[in-house]
């Protein structure tokens, strides 16, 4: 199970800039094997560095489904990647190898549980410092 879909990949990226990265056969549209290879690919290289959490991960963190069409979309521009692709490949390459160090966290428990929400910010007064009044 991959962290993105093909069809979030189309929403995320469009369907034209996918048909020009995966239409190797002409037909004029999106090559869904070429493109399901490659969320394939960018879903092992974030389980390489997941091994501290319970994989398959349920819910999926929305991190790292920016993350894996970053890094699929990477895979599909092959020699001919972009600045702006690229950079947001690396991005994604850093966040993980944060995560695997233990330095930044998904969101999730070691088993795929958000966090119960027990560190909400509070606001507790205490008491009042000026009051109304008709002495004035």
């Amino acid at each position: 199970m991959g962290y993105v879909t093909p069809q979030g990949m189309v929403d995320r990226f469009g369907r034209n800039e996918l048909t020009q990265l995966t239409d190797t056969n002409n037909t004029g549209d999106v090559d869904t094997s070429a493109l399901q290879k490659a969320i394939d690919d960018a879903t092992a290289f974030i389980d390489s560095h997941l091994s501290r959490y319970t994989l398959p991960l349920s819910p999926v963190p929305a991190v790292l489904t920016r993350y894996c069409g970053d890094i699929a979309r990477y895979y599909l521009y092959d020699d001919a990647v972009t600045d702006a692709v690229q950079a947001r490949y690396k991005d994604a390459e850093a966040f993980l190898a944060a995560v695997a160090k233990g330095t930044r966290a998904l969101g999730v428990d070691a088993a795929g549980v958000p966090p119960a929400a027990t560190n909400a910010a509070q606001m507790v007064g205490g008491g009042r410092v000026f009051a109304r009044s008709d002495d004035y």
